[in-house]
């Protein structure tokens, strides 16, 4: 069979692909959580988010840089770059903090209102408009925030400021993302992330490190293959379907960590959290059915 004769996949063949590459990069994220949580609480935070990154650019360099060269470093907004690359730093090391101090679960589940913060930054940060219906799930969404953490209640303490401290810095990454993306190549914009992380924790590591126990050694060289291969998935995933499909199976991250919290760390949400969880996740899934449904809107105006 020559290579003319071979059939082209459809759409749906392209975005049943790429959800399945959106659903395995999520299970990695899932996975390096979890190595996070358990690290993080033997090892200090900042030592665990240096191993991320170390590694992540490592892989970054022995795969991409034979292929791709220059072009990894090359981009026409430098500060844009290094902004963003900030951000997921901070993002990350938030989130590490989070959950080497609260349950996985609740700690994921409230790093979910990111979605719901990028609709109100979108607004001062991008000038779009939000309707009634998506404020709504917004306003819907911070609801299960309180059902989670219940004034009074044991998760109500500074740390849960770090999940949300979480969702804020994710936030601003995301909504940079954006601004960049047309003119900026998505591997280079990944390269980016890996070499400001690993350059910023590596000049704090000689003043925290502390020796990884023999055991622990190949948990701390996993968590940067799978930060790398989780990006380089949802990447394949973000070339075969639109990121308004995608979204909603991003929730798929809270099996992940209701599972892993309640199998390695013995951790299960009780009633009152689990139904936060819903009503975040929920609201979550709305919002980006509702961004679908405007995009489709707009590209049939512009069809006339």
């Amino acid at each position: 069979m020559t290579l003319t004769d071979r059939p082209v996949p459809d759409e749906g063949t392209n975005r049943l692909k790429a959800i399945g590459f959106a659903l395995g990069g999520i299970a990695l994220f899932g996975l390096l959580d979890m190595q996070a949580k358990y690290l993080g609480s033997r090892y200090p935070v900042s030592e665990v988010v240096w191993a991320r990154y170390a590694g992540h650019f490592l892989l970054m360099l022995v795969v991409l840089a034979p292929r791709h060269g220059r072009a990894l470093i090359r981009t026409k907004r430098f500060g844009l770059q290094m902004t963003r690359s900030i951000l997921l730093l901070l993002s990350t090391a938030f989130f590490f903090t989070a959950v080497s101090l609260l349950p996985l679960a609740e700690a994921a589940a409230i790093g979910f209102v990111s979605p719901l913060l990028l609709v109100l930054l979108s607004i001062p940060m991008l000038g779009e408009k939000v309707g009634w219906r998506r404020m709504t799930a917004v306003v819907v969404g911070f609801s299960g925030v309180l059902l989670i953490l219940r004034p009074g209640g044991s998760l109500f303490t500074w740390a849960a400021l770090l999940p949300l401290a979480t969702a804020v810095s994710y936030s601003l990454y995301q909504i940079l993302t954006r601004k960049i993306a047309s003119t900026e190549n998505p591997i280079a914009s990944l390269f980016y992330t890996s070499l400001v992380g690993a350059a910023v924790t590596t000049l704090v590591i000689p003043f925290v490190f502390v020796m990884p126990a023999w055991e622990h050694l190949p948990m701390f060289a996993s968590l940067g293959v799978l930060g790398g291969l989780g990006h380089f998935l949802m990447i394949k995933a973000l070339n075969g379907a639109p990121a308004s499909v995608l979204a909603p199976f991003s929730y798929s991250a809270m099996i992940w960590s209701l599972g892993f919290g309640y199998l390695v760390f013995g951790n299960f949400p009780d009633p009152l959290a689990l139904a936060g969880i819903g009503v975040i996740v929920a609201s979550g899934i709305y919002v980006a059915y509702r961004e679908s449904v405007l995009i489709r809107a707009r590209r049939k105006s512009l069809r006339g």
